[in-house]
């Protein structure tokens, strides 16, 4: 028996060598396999060296000189683990930031041109009233380059004059129109709430511009009371029926907004209600000026004071409200929806629990209408769980209409 398995034994493991050795590449040396045989095997071959792998890279045959005993001036040798330094040329870093700074320029540019190019798509594909402003801008756009080029042919400053307003006017509506657009994206890594407080942004532009109208209306019905109003019975009398007419059609483009006081349930409400005020108070601007040359006509003495002045405080009170709800959320002041009292009652619930020492710096605000945020802090006492405590918190401001509050306990 043991005659004829030393036969089978010897036949596997000469197999096996053969195949190890393939695929390490790696023998074992004479003299190891003397020193150190296999039961099994009769000496033929060592199970340690079978397994031993080839290095990742190929050494060179050439004797080294290891580096803590190489000589001066000797080469350094081939594998060295601590030479790790890597030459860069002295302009390279200069050259770097160069064509940083060109690229930075070059992705602000196209980030520009691909946002304008995303706004003249959502304004082909954009809502109905996306779609109306474009129409009044763009009648309102002509109409003014028409009185433009006509005045200046003609010499009459006061055509100039009304034609540089309609313009600084068809800018803060295409404003508006862009706002719109814009609003439509969704938030991102920079802009983590999203775009809707250009809605915001737009109707704040629009009351201010019409505040800034409304006060120099005043200073033209002052100045026109000062000097002789002979020279004004025909002032302007075509202009304002034609920019009348205009005007008129964007009222009723946005008439559901034509109310002084709407409660703004979304951001935008407001930027629709401001385009709104923004026509009709044109076209109060423009009856006044042509009730003001009918009563010239008749011989009304001072008619044209009481009605440019009668035109100012009417858009003053027009706009007013608008411009203080924008403000406000501009100014991320406590949102006008939600009463103090009912801040200051869960406030009181929040202290006179158990768990809680102490409330501070709970501060609310509206990102835009209809989205308020908030974050407080409450100092807890010592070995307590907060989760119930935050659960209970958020369950109380959210009863109130706040969405995100953030709560820090300490």
């Amino acid at each position: 028996m043991e005659n004829q398995a030393s036969p089978f034994v010897a036949e596997t493991d000469t197999r096996f060598s053969s195949s190890r050795s393939a695929s390490f590449s790696q023998r074992a040396p004479d003299g190891a396999a003397e020193a150190r045989q296999h039961p099994w095997s009769g000496g033929e071959f060592d199970r340690r060296f079978a397994f031993t792998r080839q290095a990742s890279f190929r050494q060179s045959d050439v004797p080294r000189t290891p580096i803590g005993s190489a000589p001066r001036g000797h080469l350094a040798p081939l594998l060295s683990r601590c030479d790790s330094t890597i030459s860069i040329p002295s302009n390279a870093c200069a050259s770097f930031d160069d064509d940083k700074q060109r690229r930075g320029d070059l992705s602000g540019r196209v980030s520009f041109v691909h946002l304008l190019f995303y706004v003249i798509r959502l304004i082909r594909s954009g809502n109905r009233p996306m779609k109306r402003l474009f129409v009044m801008i763009s009648l309102n756009v002509a109409y003014s380059t028409m009185e433009l080029i006509f005045g200046l042919l003609t010499g009459r400053v006061g055509l100039v004059s009304d034609a540089f307003h309609l313009t600084f006017g068809c800018g803060l509506l295409t404003f508006s129109l862009f706002a719109m657009a814009a609003s439509r994206k969704m938030p991102d890594g920079v802009y983590t709430y999203g775009y809707k407080r250009l809605e915001v942004l737009s109707a704040f532009t629009n009351a201010l511009f019409l505040l800034f109208m409304s006060f120099s209306l005043a200073v033209e019905a002052l100045h026109a009371f000062v000097q002789d109003e002979s020279e004004h019975k025909h002032y302007l009398i075509i202009s304002a029926v034609t920019n009348l007419l205009v005007n008129l059609l964007g009222v009723w483009f946005f008439r559901s907004y034509a109310r002084i006081n709407i409660v703004y349930r979304k951001p935008e409400d407001m930027n629709y209600h401001s385009v709104c005020l923004h026509v009709l108070a044109d076209s109060i601007r423009s009856a006044g000026l042509i009730l003001a040359s009918w009563f010239l006509t008749l011989g009304v003495e001072n008619a044209e004071v009481l009605c440019l002045g009668l035109v100012s405080v009417a858009i003053f009170m027009l706009v007013m409200p608008l411009f203080r709800t924008t403000g406000s959320v501009l100014l991320q002041m406590a949102p006008p929806s939600i009463p103090p009292s009912a801040f200051n009652k869960c406030s009181r619930q929040i202290t006179s629990h158990e768990d809680v020492s102490e409330v501070s710096q709970a501060r609310f605000w509206e990102v835009v209408p209809g989205h308020v945020v908030g974050s407080i802090s409450i100092q807890m006492k010592k070995d307590v769980d907060d989760s119930a405590i935050v659960q209970y918190v958020h369950g109380l401001y959210h009863d109130l209409g706040i969405q995100d509050l953030t709560v820090q306990t300490e």
